[in-house]
């Protein structure tokens, strides 16, 4: 019999694999594809967000719902570097608070993470993948044909639904559902916007909107985005994700920093023979970007400079919803709170653990996403590894 098992080789899973092993547990990784945690290598080839330096208050409430924010405070922006450094990666912050390896990449820290392991005595199994349960055994489909699992306890960490094709596909949402486990239905988190967009916009495809502020029904926020050919994508959009999953409306100001009457008196300081591109670049310096982000939702253009300007400062995007759950970073949605215990338990299976994005949580991205997988395998693994010693 297998003492403890993992299923799945993602930061989740594999700190709980290392929480386990640690506590002494014979652990065995179960990971269905031929290397592990293809996601966070992903995530990595853009630069490695590991985490924010970010005071603890201000980086919990990011996370939603606030069942998580405990959980995450255990394990939160501080214990993720130290984690991080104690890898060997030299670490480094940006001017956003984002925290990094200096070598950008996601290779190196698995590495040095999997030789640990290797060193703790984790088994790491590739190509065995989970496909449901058999009586009380968990079966697998492996290199050498059907095998069944029966641990004395199990740590899930099989990921979300967003990037399929990397391992994340909720293939494991109905054999827990049929097994008594409330489930919330997943929905695209971290997700672009879908523009059907004009023939004049494709000049701009691969801009970016700097400088403008994004209004919901909650309020405003200042962040970057890309107009692609597809619509609207970036860390300015991501922030604000859930609102618009949810049917938020939003609009831009595109003069933030001038209030209302600001804008309108420079924009009749210009003469009126003036073309409106030169009119508003001079005015206001409007690069060609917004000055076609404009025209897109803002025609037919009104004349009077007042009119004019409460466009400017607050223009109606017009949009076609969000892209598809299988394009986005994360995914909301997944095993529910009242599903758990405190320990991350199954209510329905005992010795049954879940951690990382089969859990019901969103945050955004910029380090909160990783720092949550992070610190709910660690504190799954904990739990296993107490419940081990009981059984």
């Amino acid at each position: 019999m297998t003492e403890a098992l993992v299923i799945g080789g993602g930061p989740a899973g594999l700190m709980a694999a290392e929480e386990l092993a640690r506590a002494g547990a014979k652990v065995v990784v179960a990971e269905a594809k031929p290397t592990l945690a293809r996601k966070f290598l992903m995530a990595g080839k853009s630069g490695l967000n590991l985490t924010r330096a970010e005071p603890l208050p201000a980086f919990l409430t990011h996370y939603h719902p606030d069942w998580i924010r405990p959980i995450v405070a255990e394990f939160g922006p501080d214990a993720v570097q130290e984690f991080a450094q104690g890898l060997g990666q030299d670490l480094f912050t940006g001017s956003t608070g984002r925290v990094f390896p200096r070598v950008m990449k996601a290779s190196p820290m698995l590495r040095a993470w999997g030789a640990r392991l290797a060193d703790l005595g984790v088994e790491i199994r590739t190509r065995w993948r989970w496909t449901g349960f058999e009586g009380d055994a968990l079966r697998f489909e492996t290199p050498d044909g059907p095998h069944l699992e029966r641990p004395r306890v199990t740590v899930l960490a099989l990921g979300g639904a967003s990037w399929p094709r990397l391992g994340s596909d909720a293939a494991w949402v109905p054999w827990l559902a049929a097994k008594g486990v409330g489930i919330a239905p997943f929905k695209p988190a971290n997700m672009g916007l879908l523009v059907d967009w004009s023939a004049h916009m494709a000049p701009q495809f691969g801009q970016a909107i700097k400088g403008a502020a994004l209004i919901t029904e909650t309020g405003r926020s200042r962040g970057e985005f890309v107009i692609s050919r597809r619509g609207l994508e970036g860390g300015g959009i991501y922030a604000i994700a859930a609102e618009l999953r949810e049917g938020s409306p939003l609009s831009l100001d595109l003069c933030p920093d001038l209030d209302l009457s600001e804008v309108t008196h420079r924009l009749a300081r210009q003469p009126a023979k003036t073309s409106l591109p030169n009119r508003l670049k001079r005015a206001l310096r409007l690069d060609p970007a917004k000055i076609a982000l404009l025209n897109e939702w803002g025609r037919p253009l009104p004349a009077t400079p007042e009119a004019l300007a409460a466009h400017l400062k607050s223009l109606p995007v017009r949009h076609a919803g969000p892209r598809p759950l299988t394009e986005a970073i994360s995914s909301a949605g997944g095993i529910r709170a009242e599903a758990l215990h405190d320990t991350l338990e199954l209510r329905a299976l005992p010795a049954t653990f879940a951690c990382g994005e089969m859990l019901d949580w969103e945050a955004p991205t910029g380090g909160y996403l990783l720092t949550a997988c992070f610190a709910t395998g660690r504190h799954a693994g904990r739990a296993a590894a107490r419940a081990l010693s009981l059984r």
